[in-house]
């Protein structure tokens, strides 16, 4: 098991980046709050990892805090919830609102992450809350793309990490219209994307 990974950040597109470790670049996945702290291209980081193990892929995601990862890993273990799904909660709430949310049984704010529907985020509040109650590293944490050639405007590449996020295209659309991209890099444009859909 890889428990974390230090080098330099080769590629950086959401959902997608590259380590630079000694020579070796490492794939990863991460989610917009671990990529909301990442340094510059070229830059030394340390990430703490997770790799998932399926019949066709190996895929290693990357989290900024210890927080960040215990609370994916325990999303894995509810049913229906994958790597997908447990990204893109990390990437609308942060640890202390997701653990927020289950305590005070607010389905509706759940409801808003991408490919969450009523039945599932009834499920997540059920079987997260002991989880919650039994790690309290969960709730000590801070509130808070595709493969291929960069796109070129810092808004085509929020739209490519939202959609690879899980919104749809449509959504992903009606959200940066809400937003003034002026003068914003794509991750500052996905932040205010996000807040805007969490309203």
């Amino acid at each position: 098991m890889i428990g974390s990974l230090r080098g330099r950040i080769a590629f950086k597109q959401p959902p997608m980046l590259m380590l630079d470790v000694n020579g070796v670049g490492y794939e990863l996945e991460a989610p917009m709050s671990t990529f909301y702290e990442l340094p510059g291209l070229g830059e030394e980081v340390s990430l703490l990892t997770h790799l998932l193990v399926r019949d066709d892929a190996h895929i290693l995601y990357g989290f900024g805090s210890a927080d960040e990862r215990l609370l994916f890993r325990n999303l894995l273990k509810v049913s229906g919830v994958g790597a997908k799904i447990a990204l893109a909660i990390l990437s609308g709430i942060s640890v202390d609102g997701f653990a927020h949310c289950v305590r005070s049984e607010d389905t509706a704010s759940l409801v808003k992450v991408p490919g969450i529907g009523r039945k599932t985020a009834e499920r997540l509040i059920v079987e997260m809350r002991d989880r919650i109650d039994a790690a309290p590293a969960i709730t000590a944490g801070s509130i808070a793309a595709p493969r291929g050639a960069k796109a070129s405007r810092p808004e085509d590449e929020a739209y490519s990490a939202l959609v690879a996020l899980g919104y749809k295209p449509a959504e992903v659309a009606r959200l940066l219209k809400g937003v003034d991209v002026e003068g914003l890099g794509p991750e500052e444009i996905i932040r205010n994307a996000l807040r805007a859909a969490a309203q």
